[in-house]
């Protein structure tokens, strides 16, 4: 089975780690390297090129399949052109990847108010009131907001 690429620098930490002599603190929270697509579906996203960011990301994901982040972006470029169903396919995968995906949730939780069903945005609010570690949870606090906007707006 091939070494991913993430996995390099903690494999290679680990190997060092374990050379006979040696006694080194290994840092497991390495953060993996973004592939080059992954990272100009970033920047795409930044400039709000959707279209570009789609792109990008698609030919990231083809090559890391179990991204959620990745998956997630996906979603979000999507949704922000326009284009509900395949933003909802791309969030459903994020989630099936990481349950616990708050960036998932938050805007899966979005999309449904685009689409007119708050109360799946809502299920998705309480997902993130559970799996939220501070009181302070942006995720949670951001979709709440659009969520009292949406019944505002709805009155």
């Amino acid at each position: 089975m091939p070494i991913r690429p993430r996995l390099l620098p903690v494999l290679a930490a680990a190997l060092i780690a374990l050379t006979p002599g040696r006694v080194v603190a290994v840092d497991t929270d390495v953060a993996p390297a973004l592939s080059s697509d992954h990272a100009a579906g970033k920047r795409a996203i930044e400039a709000r090129d959707w279209n570009s960011a789609i792109s990008s990301l698609t030919k990231a994901a083809q090559r890391d399949s179990r991204n959620a982040d990745i998956q997630n972006l996906l979603g979000y470029a999507y949704r922000n052109s326009g284009k509900l169903e395949p933003a909802f396919n791309h969030y459903q995968r994020a989630l099936e990847l990481d349950p616990r995906h708050m960036g998932a949730h938050e805007y899966i939780g979005e999309a449904y108010l685009q689409a007119n069903n708050p109360a799946k945005a809502e299920e998705h609010l309480a997902a993130l009131k559970r799996y939220c570690k501070t009181a302070a949870c942006e995720e949670y606090t951001d979709l709440s907001k659009k969520i009292d906007q949406y019944r505002a707006r709805a009155k």
